[in-house]
Protein backbone atom coordinates (compact mmCIF):
# COMPACT_ATOMS: atom_id res chain seq x y z
CA UNK A 1 0.00 0.00 0.00
CA UNK A 2 1.20 3.47 -1.00
CA UNK A 3 0.99 6.07 1.91
CA UNK A 4 1.10 9.67 0.98
CA UNK A 5 2.42 12.22 3.75
CA UNK A 6 0.74 15.48 3.75
CA UNK A 7 3.36 17.78 6.04
CA UNK A 8 1.97 20.48 7.75
CA UNK A 9 2.83 24.41 5.76
CA UNK A 10 5.51 25.42 9.07
CA UNK A 11 7.55 22.95 7.47
CA UNK A 12 8.42 24.85 4.06
CA UNK A 13 11.85 25.47 2.49
CA UNK A 14 13.52 24.29 6.19
CA UNK A 15 16.73 24.50 5.43
CA UNK A 16 16.25 28.19 3.87
CA UNK A 17 14.18 29.44 6.86
CA UNK A 18 16.06 27.79 9.48
CA UNK A 19 19.28 29.64 7.90
CA UNK A 20 17.97 33.00 7.68
CA UNK A 21 15.95 33.23 10.59
CA UNK A 22 19.21 31.62 12.85
CA UNK A 23 21.36 34.47 10.57
CA UNK A 24 18.75 37.08 12.05
CA UNK A 25 19.29 35.80 15.79
CA UNK A 26 23.18 35.92 15.28
CA UNK A 27 22.93 39.55 14.33
CA UNK A 28 21.29 40.48 16.90
CA UNK A 29 23.09 38.84 19.51
CA UNK A 30 26.45 40.79 17.86
CA UNK A 31 25.04 44.04 19.01
CA UNK A 32 25.93 45.47 22.11
CA UNK A 33 23.41 48.15 22.86
CA UNK A 34 20.35 45.15 22.27
CA UNK A 35 17.03 46.45 23.42
CA UNK A 36 14.74 44.68 25.54
CA UNK A 37 12.68 44.30 22.92
CA UNK A 38 15.28 42.91 20.61
CA UNK A 39 15.98 40.67 22.88
CA UNK A 40 12.04 39.15 23.06
CA UNK A 41 12.09 39.09 19.11
CA UNK A 42 15.28 37.21 19.59
CA UNK A 43 13.77 34.76 21.87
CA UNK A 44 11.13 34.33 19.68
CA UNK A 45 12.92 33.89 16.40
CA UNK A 46 15.10 31.09 18.10
CA UNK A 47 11.29 29.31 19.42
CA UNK A 48 10.41 29.21 15.88
CA UNK A 49 14.22 27.22 14.31
CA UNK A 50 13.42 24.79 17.04
CA UNK A 51 9.89 24.49 16.06
CA UNK A 52 11.17 23.68 12.24
CA UNK A 53 13.92 22.10 13.63
CA UNK A 54 11.42 19.64 15.25
CA UNK A 55 9.10 19.74 12.37
CA UNK A 56 12.28 18.64 10.24
CA UNK A 57 13.34 15.81 12.54
CA UNK A 58 9.41 14.33 12.53
CA UNK A 59 9.61 14.53 9.08
CA UNK A 60 13.01 12.62 8.50
CA UNK A 61 11.29 10.09 10.90
CA UNK A 62 8.16 9.62 8.92
CA UNK A 63 10.26 9.05 5.85
CA UNK A 64 11.86 6.53 7.35
CA UNK A 65 9.04 4.54 8.73
CA UNK A 66 7.74 4.19 5.28
CA UNK A 67 10.29 3.95 2.75
CA UNK A 68 7.67 4.25 -0.05
CA UNK A 69 6.05 7.05 1.14
CA UNK A 70 5.90 9.95 -0.66
CA UNK A 71 4.95 13.49 -0.16
CA UNK A 72 1.93 14.51 -1.98
CA UNK A 73 0.74 17.66 -4.19
CA UNK A 74 -1.61 19.73 -2.99
CA UNK A 75 -2.59 23.40 -2.76
CA UNK A 76 -1.92 25.19 0.18
CA UNK A 77 -4.92 27.43 1.94
CA UNK A 78 -4.45 30.53 0.65
CA UNK A 79 -4.53 31.95 4.22
CA UNK A 80 -1.07 31.02 4.94
CA UNK A 81 -0.19 33.44 2.61
CA UNK A 82 1.87 35.89 4.68
CA UNK A 83 0.99 39.41 4.74
CA UNK A 84 4.27 40.98 3.92
CA UNK A 85 6.51 41.92 0.98
CA UNK A 86 7.19 38.01 0.09
CA UNK A 87 3.35 37.54 0.72
CA UNK A 88 2.55 40.47 -1.64
CA UNK A 89 4.96 38.64 -4.64
CA UNK A 90 3.55 35.44 -3.94
CA UNK A 91 -0.20 36.64 -4.44
CA UNK A 92 1.59 38.56 -7.51
CA UNK A 93 2.60 35.27 -8.91
CA UNK A 94 -0.38 33.64 -8.34
CA UNK A 95 -1.82 36.09 -10.45
CA UNK A 96 0.45 36.08 -13.33
CA UNK A 97 -0.15 32.36 -13.01
CA UNK A 98 -3.90 32.44 -13.51
CA UNK A 99 -4.03 35.64 -15.94
CA UNK A 100 -0.76 35.15 -17.94
CA UNK A 101 -2.34 36.69 -21.33
CA UNK A 102 -3.76 39.86 -19.99
CA UNK A 103 -1.28 40.58 -16.90
CA UNK A 104 1.88 40.44 -19.23
CA UNK A 105 0.88 40.92 -22.67
CA UNK A 106 4.69 42.13 -23.86
CA UNK A 107 5.64 38.56 -22.71
CA UNK A 108 3.14 36.49 -23.89
CA UNK A 109 2.39 36.21 -27.78
CA UNK A 110 -0.60 33.99 -27.84
CA UNK A 111 -3.90 33.86 -25.70
CA UNK A 112 -2.60 31.33 -22.86
CA UNK A 113 -2.07 31.51 -19.26
CA UNK A 114 0.40 28.90 -17.31
CA UNK A 115 -2.55 27.06 -15.86
CA UNK A 116 -3.63 26.33 -19.03
CA UNK A 117 -1.44 23.50 -18.96
CA UNK A 118 -0.35 24.32 -15.15
CA UNK A 119 -3.93 23.27 -13.92
CA UNK A 120 -5.33 24.28 -10.32
CA UNK A 121 -3.29 27.70 -9.88
CA UNK A 122 -0.31 25.27 -10.65
CA UNK A 123 -0.64 22.73 -8.34
CA UNK A 124 -2.90 19.90 -9.57
CA UNK A 125 -0.94 16.55 -9.45
CA UNK A 126 -0.34 15.18 -12.43
CA UNK A 127 -0.61 18.50 -14.53
CA UNK A 128 2.92 19.80 -14.42
CA UNK A 129 2.54 20.95 -10.63
CA UNK A 130 5.16 23.25 -9.52
CA UNK A 131 5.37 22.22 -5.99
CA UNK A 132 8.97 21.45 -5.17
CA UNK A 133 10.35 23.10 -7.88
CA UNK A 134 12.67 25.07 -6.17
CA UNK A 135 14.23 21.72 -4.66
CA UNK A 136 15.13 20.47 -7.82
CA UNK A 137 16.61 23.08 -9.53
CA UNK A 138 19.06 24.21 -10.46
CA UNK A 139 19.41 21.06 -13.07
CA UNK A 140 20.80 19.64 -16.17
CA UNK A 141 18.22 19.72 -18.62
CA UNK A 142 19.44 17.84 -22.47
CA UNK A 143 17.21 20.60 -24.47
CA UNK A 144 19.23 23.26 -23.17
CA UNK A 145 22.12 20.66 -23.12
CA UNK A 146 22.98 22.81 -20.10
CA UNK A 147 22.17 23.01 -16.28
CA UNK A 148 19.62 25.68 -16.51
CA UNK A 149 18.09 27.74 -13.37
CA UNK A 150 14.19 27.94 -12.37
CA UNK A 151 13.99 31.59 -13.99
CA UNK A 152 15.38 29.98 -16.64
CA UNK A 153 12.71 26.78 -17.20
CA UNK A 154 10.07 29.93 -16.34
CA UNK A 155 11.48 31.81 -19.36
CA UNK A 156 11.53 29.15 -21.58
CA UNK A 157 7.76 28.74 -21.56
CA UNK A 158 7.57 32.17 -22.41
CA UNK A 159 8.81 31.60 -25.21
CA UNK A 160 7.79 28.02 -26.36
CA UNK A 161 4.22 27.73 -24.76
CA UNK A 162 3.30 31.21 -24.18
CA UNK A 163 5.01 31.93 -27.82
CA UNK A 164 6.54 35.24 -26.66
CA UNK A 165 9.26 36.97 -25.05
CA UNK A 166 11.63 35.71 -21.69
CA UNK A 167 10.77 37.80 -18.73
CA UNK A 168 13.95 40.01 -17.22
CA UNK A 169 15.54 37.56 -14.74
CA UNK A 170 15.91 39.98 -11.90
CA UNK A 171 12.19 41.65 -12.82
CA UNK A 172 9.25 41.60 -10.41
CA UNK A 173 7.62 39.47 -12.14
CA UNK A 174 10.36 36.90 -12.39
CA UNK A 175 10.57 37.08 -8.27
CA UNK A 176 7.08 36.61 -7.98
CA UNK A 177 6.53 33.34 -9.98
CA UNK A 178 9.42 32.53 -7.76
CA UNK A 179 8.20 33.42 -5.14
CA UNK A 180 4.95 31.67 -5.35
CA UNK A 181 6.57 28.43 -6.81
CA UNK A 182 8.36 28.67 -3.45
CA UNK A 183 4.99 29.09 -1.45
CA UNK A 184 3.57 26.43 -3.20
CA UNK A 185 6.78 23.82 -2.06
CA UNK A 186 6.04 24.65 1.58
CA UNK A 187 5.94 21.54 3.60
CA UNK A 188 8.41 19.61 0.84
CA UNK A 189 11.90 19.30 2.04
CA UNK A 190 14.26 19.91 -0.17
CA UNK A 191 15.34 17.67 -2.96
CA UNK A 192 12.09 15.30 -2.54
CA UNK A 193 10.15 14.86 -5.74
CA UNK A 194 6.10 14.71 -4.60
CA UNK A 195 3.41 11.89 -5.59
CA UNK A 196 2.21 13.96 -8.69
CA UNK A 197 5.38 15.71 -9.96
CA UNK A 198 4.98 15.89 -14.00
CA UNK A 199 2.47 13.83 -15.80
CA UNK A 200 1.09 10.55 -15.56
CA UNK A 201 3.07 7.52 -17.51
CA UNK A 202 1.83 6.56 -21.27
CA UNK A 203 3.67 4.23 -23.36
CA UNK A 204 6.08 5.84 -25.60
CA UNK A 205 6.95 2.09 -27.96
CA UNK A 206 3.12 3.05 -29.30
CA UNK A 207 3.06 4.20 -33.08
CA UNK A 208 0.18 7.02 -33.23
CA UNK A 209 -2.57 7.00 -35.84
CA UNK A 210 -3.41 10.24 -36.91
CA UNK A 211 -6.30 9.21 -38.91
CA UNK A 212 -7.70 7.39 -35.62
CA UNK A 213 -6.75 10.71 -33.24
CA UNK A 214 -8.55 13.02 -35.93
CA UNK A 215 -11.82 10.84 -35.10
CA UNK A 216 -10.88 10.44 -31.42
CA UNK A 217 -10.42 14.66 -31.46
CA UNK A 218 -13.74 15.48 -33.00
CA UNK A 219 -15.55 12.93 -30.54
CA UNK A 220 -13.99 13.59 -27.41
CA UNK A 221 -11.91 17.16 -27.67
CA UNK A 222 -13.74 19.33 -30.36
CA UNK A 223 -16.92 20.20 -28.19
CA UNK A 224 -14.56 22.35 -26.00
CA UNK A 225 -11.63 23.23 -28.15
CA UNK A 226 -13.15 23.46 -31.16
CA UNK A 227 -13.05 21.38 -34.57
CA UNK A 228 -9.81 22.71 -35.71
CA UNK A 229 -8.21 23.50 -32.19
CA UNK A 230 -8.77 26.76 -31.83
CA UNK A 231 -10.51 27.14 -28.67
CA UNK A 232 -13.36 29.16 -27.40
CA UNK A 233 -12.94 32.96 -26.19
CA UNK A 234 -14.82 35.86 -24.28
CA UNK A 235 -15.67 39.22 -25.35
CA UNK A 236 -11.97 40.52 -23.57
CA UNK A 237 -10.04 37.98 -25.55
CA UNK A 238 -9.62 35.63 -22.64
CA UNK A 239 -10.55 32.06 -23.32
CA UNK A 240 -13.37 29.57 -22.14
CA UNK A 241 -11.06 26.80 -23.74
CA UNK A 242 -8.00 27.32 -24.50
CA UNK A 243 -6.42 26.68 -28.02
CA UNK A 244 -4.15 23.86 -29.27
CA UNK A 245 -3.73 24.74 -32.54
CA UNK A 246 -3.71 27.77 -34.49
CA UNK A 247 -1.44 31.19 -33.61
CA UNK A 248 -3.32 31.23 -30.40
CA UNK A 249 -1.81 28.07 -29.19
CA UNK A 250 1.80 27.32 -28.53
CA UNK A 251 4.34 27.10 -30.52
CA UNK A 252 6.26 23.83 -32.16
CA UNK A 253 9.12 24.14 -30.16
CA UNK A 254 7.37 23.54 -26.76
CA UNK A 255 7.05 20.02 -24.70
CA UNK A 256 3.46 20.24 -25.73
CA UNK A 257 3.95 20.02 -29.66
CA UNK A 258 5.58 16.98 -29.24
CA UNK A 259 3.13 13.78 -29.25
CA UNK A 260 4.08 11.54 -26.38
CA UNK A 261 4.48 14.47 -23.97
CA UNK A 262 0.80 16.21 -24.78
CA UNK A 263 -0.19 12.66 -24.95
CA UNK A 264 0.40 11.98 -21.04
CA UNK A 265 -0.87 15.01 -20.33
CA UNK A 266 -4.12 14.06 -21.99
CA UNK A 267 -3.79 10.52 -20.77
CA UNK A 268 -4.12 11.76 -17.25
CA UNK A 269 -6.38 14.71 -17.47
CA UNK A 270 -8.68 15.19 -20.39
CA UNK A 271 -11.40 14.90 -21.44
CA UNK A 272 -11.51 17.65 -18.73
CA UNK A 273 -13.09 16.14 -15.93
CA UNK A 274 -12.95 12.56 -17.12
CA UNK A 275 -8.70 11.80 -16.63
CA UNK A 276 -7.43 8.77 -17.18
CA UNK A 277 -10.33 7.69 -19.21
CA UNK A 278 -8.49 7.09 -22.28
CA UNK A 279 -6.47 4.30 -23.45
CA UNK A 280 -2.59 5.01 -23.58
CA UNK A 281 -2.91 3.73 -27.51
CA UNK A 282 -6.22 6.66 -27.81
CA UNK A 283 -4.40 9.01 -25.88
CA UNK A 284 -1.10 8.86 -28.30
CA UNK A 285 -3.13 8.67 -31.93
CA UNK A 286 -4.78 12.07 -30.30
CA UNK A 287 -1.77 13.72 -29.83
CA UNK A 288 0.17 13.07 -32.48
CA UNK A 289 -3.19 14.64 -34.40
CA UNK A 290 -3.99 18.13 -32.96
CA UNK A 291 0.12 18.75 -31.94
CA UNK A 292 0.84 18.24 -36.06
CA UNK A 293 -1.90 20.78 -36.74
CA UNK A 294 -0.90 24.38 -38.10
CA UNK A 295 0.52 26.42 -35.18
CA UNK A 296 3.21 29.07 -34.83
CA UNK A 297 7.06 27.83 -35.76
CA UNK A 298 9.57 28.24 -32.82
CA UNK A 299 12.86 30.49 -33.50
CA UNK A 300 15.94 28.76 -33.53
CA UNK A 301 14.50 24.86 -32.42
CA UNK A 302 17.37 23.70 -34.59
CA UNK A 303 19.90 25.16 -31.60
CA UNK A 304 17.90 22.11 -29.22
CA UNK A 305 19.22 19.00 -28.02
CA UNK A 306 22.75 20.37 -28.90
CA UNK A 307 24.67 17.09 -27.76
CA UNK A 308 22.46 14.48 -30.51
CA UNK A 309 20.05 13.30 -27.67
CA UNK A 310 16.79 14.34 -28.84
CA UNK A 311 13.45 12.00 -28.00
CA UNK A 312 11.89 10.62 -31.05
CA UNK A 313 8.80 13.23 -30.75
CA UNK A 314 10.70 16.32 -30.80
CA UNK A 315 9.65 19.11 -34.02
CA UNK A 316 12.43 19.51 -36.69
Amino acid sequence: MKILLRVKPSSSVLLAAIFAIGAVSLSGCSESDTKAVDRVEEAEALARVKSLEARAAEIKDEMAANPSAKLSVSMPDESTIPDDEFGAAVRRGLQIANHTYKEMPDNVGNQLNCTSCHLGNGSEAYAAPWNGMLGIYPIYRSRAGRVNSIQERINGCFERSMNGKALDLGSDDMNAMVSYMSWLSQGLPYGVSPEGRGFVKVDKTLEPNTDNGKKLFAEKCSVCHGENGEGQYNDDGTYIYPAVAGDKSFNDGAGMARTYTAAAFIKGKMPFGQGNSLSDQEAVDIAAYFTHLPRPIKANKDKDWPNGDAPKDVRR
